[in-house]
């Protein structure tokens, strides 16, 4: 069972997915029902989704139903499910007895006729149907993309992270709380498949319409629930991994299937880097997919959706400016990641949407590092510096549903880049991407346990080290000099008590050695005798002034 945090206060936060979300700083009652854990949400646990839906293409329609299964944690008479306009939520229904429905914006407040009991497991079913929002700009702007493909035939998927699940189906839209398992019944027109979470269980053909039924039986958040509809062709193959034989399935419009044969290698080669990073792919048992859709790709679990135009690369661009960027696919790489890092451990808060973006994006610079090397990427990593804005914190207000800034890609990538220097072992660090799945698996988290877990493994106090890069937006400045043979620095510009240890390669001109060596800055002058030159190791996320 995925973690609960019981929070009976409503309280302000913010969210930020991919760019989604906008700058406001002013609350409403909806941002507050929205992000926050209301006692309407509290008093139950989640434990299994069915949703059974119609995709009418042609109508840009949807209609249909969500079974709700859940355990009451505190006696309560009314339930918040949540559904987007211009959706309609039609009907609740409990032990064939139809509930009233208190509609407030985008929530929904249920009135149940049953005593719920604690400890009692209890189902509610509810009916909608509409013209759900149509994406602007998917992933970013999300909701419903509706194309076509080449050949005229119908290309539908969903994407929803931050603007949230609500947009497209009726659900407790709040990531603290996940279903253990979820069947998706998705009925399309004849001719067209669709493809969603976990295994394909069964099919059921009809005269002019086809239902697919796919199952996850682990948790999964509200986000990473999708349909892909379109004119599919599948592939497969079988990764040999840390948990025994993992199901790769590649599901691919039918005219880039020979495409897909040959620039889907990268897939194996994700996993086989990450599962030496991070631990055994979390979903062995509802298999790994990449779907080809209609827009960028994003992480949806055990459905990863793929349209980066089958280019290496960020749509035939490296990000990083070096080279290395173009090496491998961005979106199968970092889409991959998420497995990891947002679908396995799943914020419980999107303020907290670096656990997601940062661990992600540093992924990217472990895949360069496990197939290329450690300079490549350390060069990897370091060129994606140019796209840090420093203009916000990482992190944002909570219980609002809006996020900290973009920098949180690589900003998040860099200082986790950082952290692996003050580790000074790759043993030691290795240990702590790896354990951090193992101790989290399945779980929703708070930044708070993440960085308390980072360290208690590295036996460091790295409070002010996160306060510094999460929630502040200066840059630390190590103001050296080198006078005599004596190298003199402190930290400037930074919070109170950092004290991040940093290392210093020294060269011996004469003797024509070179060595590293670790110098422990604070916010006081110190020194320290040295014999030759210096330089500073341009791995750790800093400024650097010579000062005289």
């Amino acid at each position: 069972m995925k973690k609960i945090l019981i929070l009976l206060l409503l309280t302000p936060v913010i969210l930020f997915s991919q760019g989604i979300m906008d700058d406001k700083t002013e609350f409403s009652r909806q941002d507050t029902l929205r992000g926050s854990i209301t006692k309407e949400r509290s008093w139950w646990d989640l434990n299994r989704y069915h949703l059974d839906i119609s995709v009418k293409p042609e109508e840009k329609f949807i209609s249909g139903s969500n079974k709700i299964s859940y355990t009451v944690l505190k006696s309560h008479d009314l339930m918040q499910i949540d559904l987007q306009t211009p959706l309609i939520l039609t009907k609740a229904i409990q032990d064939n007895s139809e509930l009233e429905i208190i509609h407030d914006g985008n929530a929904h407040f249920i009135k149940l006729k049953k005593k719920q009991n604690v400890g009692s497991k209890e189902e509610l079913i509810v009916y909608y149907e509409g013209n759900p929002r149509v994406a602007v700009r998917a992933p970013w702007d999300g909701g419903i993309s509706w194309e076509k493909d080449k050949n005229g035939n119908h290309f539908i998927a969903s994407s929803c992270q931050g603007l949230g699940a609500s947009v497209w189906w009726p659900n407790k839209d709040h990531m603290y709380d996940e279903p253990e398992s979820m069947l998706m019944s998705v009925n399309v027109p004849k001719g067209l498949t669709n493809v969603s979470n976990g295994r394909l269980v069964k099919i059921d053909e009809m005269s002019d319409s086809t239902t697919f039924h796919w199952e996850v039986v682990n948790p999964i958040n509200n986000y990473g629930v999708n349909i892909n509809i379109g004119d599919y062709v599948n592939f497969s193959e079988i990764y040999k991994g840390e948990k025994g034989d993992l199901d790769m399935d590649y599901y691919v419009l039918s005219y880039n299937l020979e495409k897909a044969k040959v620039h889907f290698v990268d897939a194996i080669k994700t996993m086989q880097a990450f599962e030496y990073w991070f631990g055994p792919y979390p979903f062995y048992e509802d298999s790994f997919k990449l779907v080809e859709a209609p827009y960028l790709g994003m992480e949806h679990q055990s459905s990863v959706t793929y349209g980066n135009k089958y280019r290496k690369g960020y749509l035939g661009r490296d990000l990083s400016g070096t080279g290395w960027g173009l090496k491998f696919d961005y979106i199968i790489i970092h889409e991959t990641g998420h497995e990891w890092f947002a679908n396995n451990i799943t914020y419980k808060d999107i303020a907290d949407m670096w656990v997601h973006e940062g661990f992600t994006t540093y992924s990217e610079n472990l895949f360069v590092d496990y197939h290329f090397g450690k300079k490549a990427s350390s060069e990897y990593v370091i060129g994606t510096r140019r796209g840090i804005g420093n203009k916000k914190p990482i992190i944002g207000p909570y219980n609002v549903n809006k996020g900290g800034s973009g920098d949180m890609y690589s900003k998040g990538a860099n200082l986790l880049h950082t952290l692996r220097q003050v580790a000074g072992n790759d043993k030691v660090w290795r240990n702590v991407l790896r354990g951090l799945n193992k101790d989290f698996y399945h779980k929703t988290v708070t930044t708070y346990e993440i960085e308390n877990y980072i360290s208690e493994k590295m036996k460091i106090n790295l409070k002010p080290f996160f306060n510094q890069y999460l929630r502040d937006i200066r840059i630390p400045v190590l103001e050296h000099n080198l006078i005599d043979g004596k190298m003199s620095f402190r930290w400037n510009n930074v919070v109170e008590g950092f004290n991040m240890p940093i290392d210093i390669i020294v060269t011996d001109h004469i003797a024509g050695s070179q060595n590293k060596t670790r110098i422990y800055p604070t916010q006081k002058w110190k020194s320290k005798k040295l014999k030759g030159s210096i330089e500073i190791d341009n791995n750790y996320y800093i400024e650097k002034k010579y000062k005289i």
